[in-house]
């Protein structure tokens, strides 16, 4: 069981850039896919963005053409660029392990906020 740490939220204003990190305490070269999920205020968790190890990404449509996910197995971090924000992003921001069950060893999250 992996367990995984996110940063890199913060304030911001519409149109602008945030890049947050996910980093495990143990090796994610073994693991096919980490994904980024969020959770805003009244709404279900949703998933943002998965990547397997090979690379493959998927996106919700909502972001699509504005976030990018990338990993760095041997830093054993997965990280989530996020361009061109919008108020609609705020969210606390989860990162997964994402199995065939669906995903779990989720880590404690990090909060964005988008001001208008």
């Amino acid at each position: 069981q992996v367990q995984l740490v996110e940063s890199g939220g913060g304030l911001v204003q519409a149109g602008g850039s945030l890049r947050l990190s996910c980093i495990a305490s143990g090796s994610i070269r073994r693991i096919n896919t980490m994904g980024w999920y969020r959770q805003a205020p009244g709404n279900q968790r949703e998933l943002v963005a998965g990547i397997t190890s090979s690379g493959s990404t998927n996106y919700a449509n909502s972001v699509k053409g504005r976030f990018t996910i990338s990993r760095d197995n041997a830093k054993n971090t997965v990280y989530l660029q996020m361009n061109s924000l919008k108020p609609e992003d705020t969210a606390v921001y989860y990162c997964a392990v994402v199995h065939v069950a669906g995903p779990n060893d989720w880590g404690q999250g990090t909060q964005v906020t988008v001001s208008s």
